[in-house]
């Protein structure tokens, strides 16, 4: 609406915050990504209020778990958009973030160790999504509920589903690589997608 422009008719067609930056710019990237990440962690808090069970028991995290599915379904396939939506790591980083943030923290942490090292998002993104679930099942064995494991598996199973298409351009070295460098964004090849 404010650019006048339709990503998902540009760069990697996903309506997505790495797109956005990619096309538009950084300004309307970061808004992009603040609005999907609180789109994940604002669902996901929703639990508190409609929930009657205490937090951190089975019936809690399994509510949370549906409201955050729930709402990265709704960015991958979002209905007022035709079904045309991003590719939801965003999204799943809030909920992550709101059901679990010491897990997501570590997870964020596996992401910018990749990223930086090797400059492509989508390489992060997979890396982090795959982090997620052995985090979870080695550093909280003891403190997670059966359906947060099942998640998380769940998660890295997703992001390596809605990767794809990365994953084929990594392994032919056609990946875009996405460099950010004293504040300034610098890309390579924006006809290819990292997001």
């Amino acid at each position: 609406m404010f650019y006048g422009t339709d990503v998902r008719e540009f760069g990697s067609g996903n309506a997505g915050a790495t797109n956005t930056f990619r096309v538009l710019g950084k300004k309307a990237g970061l808004i992009v990504l603040t609005f999907d990440i609180l789109k994940g962690w604002l669902a996901v808090t929703m639990a508190a209020i409609i929930s009657e069970a205490p937090a951190g028991t089975s019936q809690y995290v399994d509510l949370q778990i549906v409201l955050g599915v729930a709402a990265v379904v709704g960015h991958i396939f979002p209905v007022f958009a035709g079904f045309r939506g991003g590719k939801g790591i965003a999204t799943l980083f809030g909920v992550i973030l709101a059901a679990h943030p010491l897990a997501c923290l570590l997870s964020l942490g596996v992401f910018l160790l990749i990223f930086l090292a090797f400059n492509y998002v989508s390489l992060g993104s997979i890396c982090a999504a795959l982090a997620f679930p052995i985090i979870v099942i080695t550093v909280f064995a003891e403190s997670v509920v059966p359906s947060m494991v099942i998640f998380s598996i769940m998660v890295a199973i997703l992001v390596m589903i809605t990767h794809q298409k990365n994953i084929e351009r990594l392994l032919r070295k056609e990946e875009s690589k996405m460099r950010i460098v004293l504040g300034r964004k610098k890309q390579d090849d924006e006809s290819h997608s990292v997001s």
